[in-house]
């Protein structure tokens, strides 16, 4: 890593377009999309396999934490899958509990990542409380926001509800129901296992009018369908969920054999900071020179990714600031 941070102080900052040392990982199959024929469910099974102990790793965080996180990010894995355009997902949840800022994003290439930030103290005195809190007891009060953003040239669309429910997937539920009218299922989990961290999530829609339906199944019976999917889905077990023996397709037949599944196309993951020296400086570019003075320590201003926990230095010399003359 020293090496590293000597070799980019050789660039100007302003042209170094390099990357932190980041794991190269990809998932092929980490979002699997599903659907019960001729019902109106449809779905998504989400497992980060070792990109969630890669990612989870980053940040020495409690493990109550570090769950949180994990299911964060899952959640946003499965959620992004939607996007039919190019952009990303991200879910927020910032409230005034020991967990003061939860973050997670996914791209439409599969690129995810997260963090959540925690209040030493606070968490401390609740975990004399409680050894295993619930999310609300993390988070507090405060609020979910779901965002779809599809770039600089368009409008973001965000969602935001008050945080109600003890999990995140009854908080999620919560948004769906009260900004999306969609009926959904979501059981999201994350723990360390014996390979290292694992998180993952089974979401299931119920499909709005007819499509995908049989046209013989009147509303009690489609009723009755979505009904049965879900107390089907409500017999995973976080075991399952997280184990990486036992295949996806294996474990939607377990689920749904019954109603028959169909899957389709596979979806990859992947290691999805993206944070740069080139990005980072050009935040510094905006500042004026004396607030950059000021933020210099030891000839050297200092930026960390709160995504990777990665510190990026720049010599105060190279950063020319806000209304500086090049020379």
């Amino acid at each position: 890593m020293r090496a590293y941070l000597g070799a980019m102080s050789e660039t100007p900052a302003f042209l170094d377009q390099g990357r932190p040392p980041v794991p190269d990982i990809v998932v092929p199959r980490g979002v699997l999309p599903f659907f019960l024929p001729n019902r109106p469910v449809r779905g998504r099974l989400v497992r980060l396999g070792p990109l969630a102990d890669a990612l989870l790793t980053r940040h020495s965080n409690d493990p109550v934490v570090t769950r949180l996180t994990g299911q964060a990010m899952a959640l946003a894995a499965g959620l992004s899958t939607a996007l039919k355009f190019r952009g990303s997902f991200s879910l927020q949840a910032k409230g005034d509990g020991p967990v003061g800022m939860l973050l997670a994003d996914c791209t439409d290439t599969g690129a995810v990542r997260g963090y959540g930030r925690a209040d030493a103290d606070k968490l401390a005195a609740l975990l004399a409380e409680e050894a295993d809190p619930t999310a609300d007891a993390l988070l507090g009060k405060g609020y979910l926001a779901f965002t779809v953003d599809q770039g600089p040239d368009e409008h973001r669309h965000q969602g935001i509800v008050a945080i109600e429910g003890t999990s995140l997937a009854a908080m999620s539920l919560h948004y769906f129901e009260t900004s999306e009218q969609l009926r959904c299922f979501v059981h999201l989990a994350c723990d360390l296992t014996p390979k290292g961290w694992r998180a993952g999530a089974l979401i299931l829609e119920k499909i709005a009018g007819a499509g995908g339906v049989d046209p013989d199944l009147d509303d009690a019976a489609q009723e009755e369908s979505w009904r049965t999917a879900t107390m089907l889905a409500a017999t995973l077990t976080d075991h399952e969920l997280l184990n990486d023996d036992l295949p996806a397709d294996r474990l939607l037949y377990r689920l749904f054999h019954t109603e028959g599944v169909a899957v389709d196309r596979a979806r990859a993951l992947s290691y999805g900071c993206r944070c740069s020296r080139a990005r980072l400086s050009s935040i510094l570019e905006g500042f004026p020179t004396d607030d950059l003075d000021h933020m210099a320590v030891d000839g050297d201003i200092v930026m960390t990714c709160e995504f990777c926990n990665y510190d990026f230095r720049f010599p105060r010399q190279d950063v020319r600031g806000k209304g500086s003359v090049a020379s």
